[in-house]
């Protein structure tokens, strides 16, 4: 089961960086990104969370938080976090269970070899935990800007 827009996430408890959970309740009354990457510390994912970083005060000032999701662990995590500077949180989604939420695993083509991997995603909800927009198989130049652009159209 996928959640579609108008629709709020399930409850779930996960694992995330700064010894924190995430929990779709902790962020009602606040827009949230929630930004699903493939793997830390790779070409692509580190643009892409340079760029939200490097955004993180329009974010704020839209009254949007950002949260990464990937499939590593918090070590991972912490340690990409530390590296990138980044001024938001990474849920270790290791068991995949947003992952399964948002429906985002898909088979891709990995140097000839179909391999079972994390499709670049990103979804916005509104201040009541509701999705208003994705996106999905995203390139990452110019992503960051489209999401921001959109937090701020969002009341």
């Amino acid at each position: 089961m996928t959640i579609k827009i108008g629709e709020s996430i399930p409850y779930c408890e996960i694992p995330a960086t700064s010894q924190l959970t995430f929990s779709p309740k902790a962020y009602q009354g606040k827009k949230l990104v929630l930004y699903f990457y493939p793997k830390d510390s790779t070409p692509g994912c580190t643009v892409e969370a340079g760029e939200f970083r490097d955004h993180i005060d329009s974010f704020n000032q839209a009254n949007a938080l950002v949260v990464g999701v990937s499939r590593d662990n918090l070590r991972s995590h912490e340690n990409f976090r530390q590296k990138l500077d980044l001024p938001f949180e990474l849920v270790a989604d290791t068991e995949e269970k947003l992952c399964t939420i948002f429906g985002v695993m898909k088979m891709k083509n990995m140097y000839g070899k179909q391999v079972r991997g994390l499709d670049r995603s990103t979804f916005l909800f509104d201040s009541k935990g509701v999705l208003q927009e994705e996106w999905r198989g995203i390139k990452v130049t110019g992503h960051v800007a489209e999401v921001l652009a959109a937090a701020k159209r969002l009341n």
